[in-house]
């Protein structure tokens, strides 16, 4: 199943919800597993995103749906990445 890379910045918004209600970071994964998508690693950066999130989905439409519903609640900004494995990599590159 194709995988995807989820960088989230938190808006002005999500800072305030997380404060309030820190247990809402993981319900959201099940929001996504509603959407059609699973969240296979999650984790909290410092850095330029606040949150790197690995996920499954069976493909690019599915992903463009979580991406869109999430984004649309206005507590965080995303940006998507489809991620290849090495292994298929180099099998389009034969």
């Amino acid at each position: 199943m194709p995988i995807f890379i989820l960088l989230s910045n938190l808006t002005a918004q999500g800072v305030q919800t997380l404060k309030s209600n820190p247990d809402r970071l993981k319900a959201v994964n099940k929001d996504v597993e509603e959407l059609g998508a699973k969240v296979l690693h999650q984790w909290a950066t410092l850095g330029p995103f606040d949150f790197i999130n690995v996920v499954e989905a069976p493909d690019a439409a599915t992903i463009a749906r979580v991406s869109v519903a999430l984004g649309a609640r206005g507590s965080a900004k995303l940006q998507t990445l489809q991620a290849l494995e090495i292994d298929e990599l180099l099998a389009a590159l034969s």
